[in-house]
């Protein structure tokens, strides 16, 4: 799998948007990981990140929307 890299690199950025989730309802953000864990391989990642409620947007506007807020919780660390 010559890509498998990119998909760590995805994965990471629907990991920021889970902890955003968290951040803001953490009752919410489990529900949504947990309704997503649940499906498994059985969708595609659009559809899996759709579950747990979060946006499978790759554009540079949505990516710096979360490294603002890696750079901010960073920041309180």
């Amino acid at each position: 799998m010559p890509f498998y890299y990119i998909e760590y690199g995805i994965a990471q950025l629907g990991a920021i948007g889970l902890w955003q989730q968290f951040q803001k309802d953490k009752e919410q953000a489990l529900h949504n990981y947990t309704n997503a864990l649940s499906l498994g391989g059985t969708r595609t990642l659009p559809q899996l990140f759709e579950a747990a409620g979060l946006q499978f947007d790759l554009s540079p506007a949505h990516i710096k929307g979360l490294m603002e807020f890696v750079k901010e919780e960073m920041e309180k660390v």
